[in-house]
């Protein structure tokens, strides 16, 4: 009776009686069943779905992937043998290039069966294709390797079209090698029919060099055409395996939309020269029309000012209305009375190297100098200057709060150009831009004070 007693005491005081319990047991259950229940159809990590499949042993040792439906499990997959394709082919292609110099141009060299004219008309600028392959498969090499060692396995933060759009200077050196591919065939199946020790040497480095896979020096000179053609073709399968969302998606469809604009210029190039090659074509859209356009006004550009591709930058580049204001009066007459013509302007900064690397990822130095290209619109399929390039380090860049629609900028003892955009807002872009440079070259206060202007001499005060 005394233990039944005190039972009863402690069942009271710990609050639980029988039922309570058994519903507290009740609730329990359910909520495990609820947990189990989502645990099978918990959504997947890529894409928010709920069809996931049951989940196995081996499963379970990976968690992360464990988390992924059956497609995008899949399409993971198909992303990383597509990086990896990407990677190992660049390697491939460097091999090539490495043979080119190694096997051929090297021997040829040492042996003198051609001179150095003619083995830079065979080969063009192959030097500058291999340092760059190597820098570029040093970066990609570099994120495989450290998307490994942080348990990336599958290569998702591995952003191939970032790393693209960094080394898209390779581009013109492709052009460059592609546009010479004619003369050069042409050039050496001249020279092996006249030269019988040259002939010898082609015909035993193919059947005795191993390195070079039966193949002969023609087949590896079509090297640079078929990786810069191929590059198209990659960058689509690793867009197609990768969702919208991934960081990398937007750059390498950028990536994609450059390399294509690039072929469609060689291939516009070519015809103008009458060659009867062309590389493969692409369905050309406005966007790529405009950028091969683009293409065509930098080249221009950089002919003109004569500088090195690796130390310029396009800072601004679009379409600007000009004029050529009699005098400085124009300002209190009004921008009305100025007849504006359409001009493509280009604003170029050469910049200095701190180091010896020729890639747009080099860090850039202090500005060398600044130019303003003018280019007439395009006539007769060809670009035309209207003047030489205005040297932002003798020119003068001023605006007034009365037309603040337009900006000024004064070359010292010669012309004065009035600008303006249909946008006004661009307008004020330009002029900043163009301002902040013409400030870092030279004694820009000096020029200021040396230069009457009824823009800059106007009491009001300057922006």
């Amino acid at each position: 009776a005394t233990r039944t007693k005190s039972a009863d005491v402690e069942r009271a005081d710990s609050g639980i009686g029988q039922m309570p319990a058994r519903k507290w047991r009740n609730r329990a259950s359910e909520t495990l069943s609820s947990l189990q229940a989502w645990e099978a159809h918990r959504p997947c990590t890529d894409c928010g779905e709920r069809d996931l499949p049951v989940e196995t042993d081996l499963q379970n040792c990976n968690q992360r992937r464990a988390d992924l439906c059956e497609k995008c499990r899949k399409r993971r997959t198909e992303r990383k043998e597509s990086v990896l394709e990407f990677v190992n082919t660049e390697a491939s292609y460097g091999e090539d290039l490495r043979i080119i110099k190694e096997e051929f141009y090297l021997p040829m060299q040492a042996a003198g069966l051609l001179s150095q004219e003619q083995l830079l008309g065979i080969f063009s600028n192959i030097q500058e294709l291999i340092d760059l392959n190597e820098s570029f498969l040093e970066i990609l090499q570099e994120e495989i390797d450290q998307a490994f060692d942080q348990g990336d396995d599958d290569l998702m933060t591995v952003c191939i079209g970032e790393i693209f759009l960094e080394f898209v200077n390779m581009l013109p050196a492709f052009q460059t090698y592609c546009l010479q591919q004619s003369s050069s065939v042409n050039m050496l199946n001249a020279l092996e029919k006249e030269k019988e020790l040259l002939r010898i040497f082609l015909n035993v480095s193919q059947n005795d060099n191993t390195a070079l896979r039966r193949m002969n020096l023609r087949s590896f000179l079509m090297a640079p055409l078929q990786r810069v053609t191929k590059y198209p073709l990659l960058l689509s399968r690793i867009i197609k395996a990768t969702t919208e969302y991934h960081p990398d998606h937007g750059s390498l469809r950028e990536a994609k939309s450059r390399i294509e604009s690039h072929l469609e210029h060689i291939n516009m190039k070519t015809k103008q020269e009458g060659n009867t090659w062309t590389l493969r074509s692409f369905r050309q859209d406005s966007k790529k029309k405009r950028e091969v356009i683009n293409i065509e006004m930098r080249e221009t550009a950089l002919k003109t000012v004569g500088w090195l591709r690796e130390e310029t930058r396009f800072v601004m580049e679009g379409s600007l209305q000009l004029a050529q204001p009699p005098d400085g009066q124009w300002v209190k007459k009004g921008s009305k009375t100025l007849k504006f013509q359409n001009m493509q302007v280009l604003l170029l900064v050469n910049m200095k190297r701190v180091s010896e690397s020729s890639l747009e990822s080099a860090e850039p130095g202090p500005v060398k100098d600044a130019v303003l290209v003018l280019i007439r619109d395009k006539n007769n399929g060809k670009f035309h200057l209207l003047r030489e390039p205005l040297r932002l380090s003798n020119c003068i860049v001023s605006t007034d709060p009365d037309c603040d629609d337009t900006f000024e900028l004064i070359e010292i003892r010669r012309e004065a150009f009035v600008f303006r955009d249909s946008d006004r807002a661009r307008t004020h872009h330009w002029f900043r831009q163009i301002r902040r440079y013409s400030r870092e070259l030279g004694s820009w206060k000096k020029r200021r004070n040396a230069l009457p202007n009824i823009m800059i001499s106007t009491p009001h005060t300057r922006p």
